[in-house]
């Protein structure tokens, strides 16, 4: 399982699953971290990889969620809607990175000053082991973030169709500098991430059907770094 989208300003934060078992024959070359191909290439594997996998399964968590429950609670969303959409319980979940976001403990402390957590999808939830860099040291994950970032720059573009002074097509709602640009002219619309700091130093004002969309900020969100583990045996995703 692996994540995208989400240090991006604007757009859902997305999460991909791909199971595989101990019969799967080798990924279909080429594949590696998403982050590692060009876009073109990504196209090409994605089905390639559907076809190899014994499951597979993208979520999306929207910026509205993300702004309401926080980014733990919101990759803890797009995970479960992942594994929902897969079909499939995996006997373990790979998950790429050092915390686990997934089984709920690190998203419900993150709620702590939120509120009131968000309807979980009823989805069994496996055992989870976090590895370092397993985007890069394993297939499945690597197929994995190949179509969550396949699907979520597909979203991207049909977004920026509605909005395209902020160049969601190049960028995909990153911080790029032209991104930065338009919403300085802007400002924010209802797909940026408004709790997080956009442009200045203090995040846009929570959103409010009675407000003008006017600029405030989010800053650009660091992904962190990712836990080592051992092998792992039977159905993986």
């Amino acid at each position: 399982m692996d994540e995208v989208g989400r240090g991006a300003l604007a757009g859902p934060v997305s999460v991909g699953v791909v199971v595989v078992t101990a019969t799967t024959r080798s990924a279909p070359s080429g594949v590696r971290d998403s982050k590692l191909l060009t876009p073109s290439i990504r196209e090409r594997l994605a089905p390639r990889v559907r076809r190899w996998a014994h499951g597979h399964g993208v979520g999306h968590a929207s910026p509205e969620e993300i702004d309401t429950f926080g980014i733990l609670a919101a990759l803890r969303l797009a995970g479960l809607r992942a594994l929902g959409a897969c079909g499939l319980v995996p006997d373990v979940v790979i998950l790429d990175g050092k915390h686990d976001w997934l089984t709920g403990r690190a998203a419900e402390e993150a709620l702590f000053d939120l509120g009131p957590p968000p309807p979980w999808p009823d989805v069994p939830v496996p055992p989870v082991r976090t590895r370092i860099k397993a985007d890069m040291a394993c297939s499945s994950v690597a197929a994995a973030s190949i179509l969550a970032k396949v699907e979520r720059d597909a979203r991207m573009v049909e977004l920026a169709g509605v909005h395209p002074h902020y160049g969601w097509a190049v960028n995909k709602g990153y911080a790029a500098p032209e991104h930065r640009a338009a919403l300085l002219e802007h400002g924010p619309c209802e797909l940026h991430r408004r709790s997080w700091r956009l442009m200045g130093e203090a995040p846009v004002a929570p959103r409010d059907p009675g407000r003008s969309e006017e600029a405030d900020g989010a800053e650009f969100e660091v992904r962190a770094d990712v836990g080592d583990d051992g092998p792992v045996k039977g159905k993986v995703s």
